[in-house]
């Protein structure tokens, strides 16, 4: 077999529309045949024609008011000085609400205007007008007029008029099937052994759950090694049971990514790269008058396409329009660089600090899942534009409510572990309420408050003259500005080492060791100043140390790099060797504290972390992770106003 390694670069609204054309022409996006369903269970579906009662609403006149019943015409005269007198009798009933009229009666008084002389004699002061406080037959719902139009998204107000027009049943179009191949002979199924190579399958999973959430009913079908013929049979089979068929993975130009070629055998490829960024390696395909997209394997990636190029065919299939994203403009926090002639989609951070929200950018790896589930809000740099520069207002789609977006805490700093429990516990007590934590490091924190991008930021910066955590840099970088720091931990900083500490590595000075291979934080993190402080002291040249150079964002970004061998020592905290069971071999404890402008400490966004800061919970969990000593959390350790 002749392998096509042929990919595109088509503009993304090129590809989409010719490829909806496309389809439209074969009369692959029609809805299919209406299928009868229970009204009371058809929220969320899809009118297939339109709905017209079968009775009116009420069906009777009905009295609107707890009363009596009368004939308005006898009631004529009746006045606060003339007061008029009522006898019970076929023209003269008590009534409840709901209560069918009376049939010589036209008009109800409330019985709150009523005054009973008598057990059947009673006074008003008012004359009634013939059909008040009444319920006609046909006020709200008249027999045979249309209560729904076709193609409506079922409310749950709907249902309630649908029934009260007597329709137990109705037509709905079919939830399209949405058949996911997953593809690739290193996918194992969630929950299984791992040995290196394997990766594990939830994509399907991801994919699955955003279908049923547009109304389409997915079918997650077995993985699938990579084996054309394999490949090809499970394809055909797919396609007929199902409406849309999605293969995920093996849609680029490797040796084994056959998707392209498989359905240009058995079909149409419209589309084999589109120039956007995640997601290009995207085939758009037709086999059968079926759609057919061959999705990327990488998450963010996968998860993109079928937002994109899958979302649009779910709801042509169900006659419904895609719905608007909610989109809110922001100030992006960083410069923001990305490629001329690619349309890139940019996951983001946000909240409110002042009276701007703040974007900052997050990881735009393919295969960070993590991206997406930290992700705000959703930045599209358009394909002409190499970018945006810091403070530059921009319009973003969100992802999450904006009312939450507004109610973070925005932390920029230096990472501790300790941040993620208080993220956890603000959430448990404020479930209104997120601490959003970026990570660019001590000195890029302070940065960022100089720049009003965060309402605090992690810090830990050793003054090496003083010996005096943070406050001269604070000084310098801050300088006019009134500032509260206030501790959140002490804690311990050493070397991160692989378990039982094979390479013998007793401090600083071994790490010049030709066997040895460093990795190192950011410049600007308090743990790399850290680092070159001791080396300094020992007079030793950074240069000399393999992989000074190599550069991770976070104390468990670096452990994690040793404990896959990648690296026999870093710099990082005890709590990160614990979690990762690793050996650590201490330098130093250090205070890490909390910068925060006065003019935001006394705001919630501060206030409630500082209540959680007090929380004998929140100190345990803290604690029990290793390393930290809390003598000082929550207190405020100095301020400048």
């Amino acid at each position: 077999m002749k392998r096509d390694v042929y990919l595109e670069d088509k503009p993304l609204e090129e590809a989409l529309q010719g490829y909806m054309a496309h389809l439209n022409e074969t009369g692959a996006l029609e809805p299919g045949p209406a299928e009868s369903i229970p009204t009371e269970d058809a929220v969320g579906r899809v009118t297939a024609v339109p709905i017209y009662a079968r009775n009116s609403s009420p069906h009777y006149h009905a009295s609107a008011m707890d009363g009596v019943a009368v004939m308005a015409a006898d009631t004529f005269g009746a006045s606060e000085a003339e007061p008029k007198e009522l006898k019970l009798g076929d023209r003269v009933q008590v009534v409840d609400t709901g209560d069918p009229l009376p049939g010589e009666c036209d008009a109800v008084i409330m019985i709150e205007d009523v005054h009973f002389t008598g057990e059947e004699i009673f006074e008003i002061t008012a004359a009634a007008v013939p059909w008040q406080h009444v319920r006609v037959i046909g006020e709200d719902i008249v027999a045979t007029e249309m209560i729904l139009p076709a193609n409506h998204l079922l409310r749950p107000v709907d249902i309630g008029g649908v029934l009260a027009g007597g329709i137990p049943d109705i037509k709905v179009h079919p939830r399209p099937k949405v058949a996911l191949l997953p593809t690739g002979t290193e996918l194992v199924q969630p929950g299984e052994d791992l040995k290196p190579g394997d990766i594990v399958e939830y994509n399907t999973r991801v994919l699955g759950s955003m279908l049923a959430g547009w109304g389409a009913e997915p079918v997650r079908w077995k993985i699938t090694e990579d084996n054309y013929e394999t490949l090809k049979e499970r394809l055909l089979q797919a396609l007929h049971e199902s409406d849309i068929v999605i293969m995920n993975a093996g849609s680029s130009a490797g040796r084994e990514d056959f998707t392209a070629e498989l359905i240009r055998e058995l079909g149409t490829v419209l589309t084999h790269g589109v120039a956007i960024k995640p997601g290009k390696p995207v085939v758009l395909g037709e086999v059968r008058g079926k759609p057919v997209i061959g999705i990327p394997g990488y998450p963010v990636s996968a998860v993109l396409a079928a937002d994109l190029f899958l979302k649009p065919l779910v709801f042509r299939k169900l006659a419904c329009s895609l719905p608007e994203p909610q989109k809110v403009s922001v100030a992006v926090s960083r410069k923001i660089v990305s490629s001329m002639g690619t349309e890139e989609f940019v996951r983001i951070k946000m909240g409110q600090v002042g009276d701007k929200i703040v974007a900052t950018p997050i990881s735009r790896g393919a295969g960070v899942i993590m991206s997406m589930v930290r992700a705000d809000g959703m930045l599209r740099i358009p394909r002409l534009s190499e970018g945006y520069n810091a403070g530059d207002n921009v319009e973003v789609e969100l992802l999450r409510p904006l009312v939450e977006v507004r109610e973070t805490t925005v932390a920029i700093g230096s990472h501790d572990i300790a941040l993620d429990v208080l993220a956890n516990f603000l959430r448990k007590n404020h479930p209104e309420a997120t601490l959003s934590s970026a990570h660019v490091g001590s000195l890029g924190g302070l940065t960022a408050l100089k720049r009003q991008e965060a309402h605090l930021a992690g810090t830990h910066l050793l003054d090496e003259e003083t010996g005096e955590y943070n406050i001269s840099y604070i000084e310098r970088l801050l300088k006019g500005r009134p500032i509260v720091l206030i501790n959140l931990v002490h804690r311990q900083q050493g070397l991160i080492v692989a378990k039982g500490n094979p390479k013998n590595i007793k401090g600083v000075e071994d790490l010049v060791r030709e066997d040895i291979g460093y990795i190192n934080r950011q410049r600007g993190a308090g743990t790399r100043i850290l680092l070159d402080f001791k080396l300094k002291e020992k007079n030793i040249d950074p240069g000399t140390i393999q992989g000074y150079e190599r550069e991770d964002y976070t104390h468990m970004s670096v452990a994690a790099a040793v404990a896959s061998g990648s690296a026999d020592a870093a710099m990082g905290i005890l709590a990160a060797a614990r979690a990762l069971d690793l050996d650590f071999i201490p330098v130093v404890e250090e205070r890490y504290d909390l910068c925060i402008p006065g003019e935001f400490y006394d705001t919630p966004y501060i206030q409630r972390l500082l209540e959680v800061m007090q929380m004998p919970e929140f100190r345990q969990e803290v604690e029990s992770l290793g390393g930290y000593d809390l003598r000082d959390c929550g207190k405020v350790v100095w301020r400048k106003d």
